[in-house]
């Protein structure tokens, strides 16, 4: 008989804890086979489109030395955009995208791990495959390897579209990208270790990203060229200081793989210290007695984490924004093209008031995405199981999913009427005109919350398709105005047909429209909701 030696059992053992992460990695592919396309397209493609939108406005070196001039004097871009470390289209294209490619890297790749991670265990499907032979770190590796696929695509694409400007920079800058990804990614998983809800993992790990891009803005409002502490303890501030185009700092790059392999070990260290389903900070026991007596009591209960979250978000980027008017619009000076693409975004007014309502329809493009997250939240309590408890007992279907709408839709205004007392606080005038401005942005919203709600109602197992209107919605509308798109594609956004304020005039036909569409849309998911089986 072959005696089975400690290294041997070692690797059977770790072979075993594996076991089915294959299959599992495939079946998640399979279930984000249209939500990662959808982030990676929208990432891939603001990064790719930026390096002819600032060839038409920064088109001769003296115009990108100018340029870089006025950034080292101007702290609110700074500490919004980073620091201009370098004069060519490349490290241009870095310096304007760079950060917000890392956000939306960093967001993909949490929501990503979360999702096959905290959500199968909290929805009793993690312990239905964990009961074949699956091994106990098989999942959070499945997880993680989905994730490092999402943002390995990422890469390929940031590097191949970016190679005509220089392929060490395009190579730096794809893969800077992609590790800020993968540091978010392992961070969730250590966070979907210690909390004993999706929900709760979701909202610190974005917390943590927060304060990680707090901590960049911070550093690079106090330096010039990215040397700052604090930008240093931040991982956006890493992709700043690897200098893609302007030196490349490959050593930098260690930071990321450091950070990855570090809380991989952890993850998987109290991955294989817990039972399916238990976490290291479990949930307090509520009270003996119940406190909720009505479903949208619950629903407000369920969801007051993200409104309180978004609502501070939104009022700080108007703050920002809003301080940031004055600056911007000395920046963009006797620039032609720069003036005509604000004035594309915001209207023919002046470059003021264009600019003003070029960020605030920046922020009614991101409440798309609110919106769309808490109308959501009924197929994630339904497919969970949690819903049919509640409608088990003398509660209707309609008068349950009227909580969470309420919430959603009345979520929406909120969040923008803040985004508008910053954009005033930040700004000092003109509160009114502005306010009206940020408000007449929701029926825009209303109309992508409206068909979040109809794809949810008709078709559940579709309703992640939303993300894919949102996603569509918020690209044209950032980008579309630098590319010069033609006006049917632009119309194609419901955003596209609202009008520019403020400065320019206010025409209620199209928001009439547009809410009227927002209405039906609702109704016809209410309807397919209210006659079709729950999701099991």
């Amino acid at each position: 008989m072959t005696a089975v030696t400690p290294a041997v059992a070692v690797r059977a053992g770790r072979n075993r804890q594996l076991a089915g992460a294959g299959t599992l990695l495939r079946f998640a592919l399979r279930q984000d086979r249209v939500v990662i396309p959808v982030w990676v397209a929208v990432n891939a493609l603001m990064v790719l489109s930026m390096p002819g939108t600032l060839k038409g406005l920064y088109g001769t070196p003296a115009e990108r030395a100018d340029l870089s001039a006025q950034i080292a004097t101007n702290t609110s871009l700074r500490a919004m955009v980073g620091p201009v470390l370098g004069e060519s289209l490349g490290a241009l294209t870095a310096w304007r995208v760079g950060v917000y490619a890392g956000l939306l890297a960093a967001v993909m790749s949490l929501l990503v791990v979360v999702r096959h991670t905290r959500d199968e265990e909290e929805s009793g499907r993690q312990e239905l495959i964990s009961s074949a032979m699956v091994g106990r770190r098989a999942p959070l590796t499945a997880a993680l390897l989905t994730a490092a696929v999402a943002n390995g695509v990422l890469a390929l694409l940031i590097t191949a579209g970016l190679a005509g400007q220089g392929r060490a920079g395009a190579v730096a800058f794809g893969l800077g990208v992609a590790g800020v990804g993968m540091v978010f990614a392992t961070m969730a998983a250590i966070v979907a270790q210690l909390t004993e809800s999706a929900r709760l993992a979701r909202g610190l790990t974005a917390a943590v990203l927060g304060a990680a891009f707090v901590l960049r803005a911070a550093g690079d409002a106090a330096t010039n060229d990215g040397s700052s502490a604090l930008t240093w303890l931040s991982p956006l501030g890493w992709l700043e200081n690897e200098r893609p185009y302007a030196d490349e700092r490959w050593w930098v790059l260690l930071f990321f793989a450091a950070a990855v392999l570090i809380q991989s070990a952890v993850a998987y260290g109290l991955a294989g210290r817990r039972d399916i389903g238990m976490s290291f900070l479990p949930t307090r026991p509520g009270p003996a007695a119940g406190r909720l007596g009505s479903a949208g009591a619950l629903a407000w209960r369920l969801q007051r984490g993200s409104v309180l979250g978004w609502s501070v978000g939104f009022f700080l980027a108007g703050v920002v924004y809003g301080g940031m008017t004055e600056g911007a619009t000395n920046l963009v000076g006797d620039n032609k093209k720069a003036r005509e693409i604000f004035e594309r975004m915001g209207g023919q007014s002046g470059l003021t008031d264009a600019f003003l309502a070029a960020m605030v329809g920046i922020m009614g493009l991101v409440a798309a995405l609110y919106i769309v997250a808490s109308v959501l939240r009924l197929y994630g309590e339904e497919s969970s199981g949690r819903a049919e408890p509640v409608l088990a007992n003398a509660v209707g279907r309609l008068r349950w999913a009227a909580g969470h709408l309420l919430i959603a839709f009345g979520g929406s205004a909120l969040i923008m009427l803040l985004a508008g007392l910053g954009f005033a606080a930040g700004y000092g005038k003109e509160v009114g005109p502005i306010l009206g401005a940020c408000l007449v942005q929701l029926p825009a919203v209303w109309v992508i919350g409206g068909l979040a709600v109809l794809v949810y109602g008709v078709l559940p197992r579709g309703a992640v398709a939303a993300w894919g209107v949102a996603g569509a919605a918020l690209l044209i509308g950032w980008v579309g105005p630098a590319l010069d798109l033609p006006r049917a594609v632009l119309d194609a956004s419901p955003y596209g047909h609202l009008p520019k304020l403020p400065g320019g005039e206010m025409t209620w036909g199209p928001v009439l429209t547009l809410t009227g569409i927002a209405v039906v849309l609702v109704a016809g998911g209410l309807a397919g909701l209210r006659r079709r089986d729950l999701t099991a």
